[in-house]
């Protein structure tokens, strides 16, 4: 058998006082002075530690060959 104990108002927002939201740590990058989130993919040139991950440019043609696609 299963004891259900109640938490008080007190204690439930105790513990949820620790839930906040803080400010995420941004960097900058040495090459092109964007800001990105920290051990996060810069999505202004793609580059994680000095390796490309996203092909930025062709994201950018696929949306506007998406773009074009929808206007007919």
């Amino acid at each position: 058998m299963v004891v259900r104990m109640r938490h008080t108002r007190g204690h439930t927002r105790n513990r949820r006082s620790h839930h906040k939201a803080e400010h995420a740590t941004l960097t900058t990058d040495t090459v092109t002075n964007s800001t990105h989130q920290r051990h996060r993919v810069d999505m202004v040139t793609g580059m994680y530690r000095g390796r490309s991950y996203i092909d930025v440019v062709a994201q950018v043609e696929k949306k506007q060959k998406r773009a074009r696609g929808t206007e007919s």
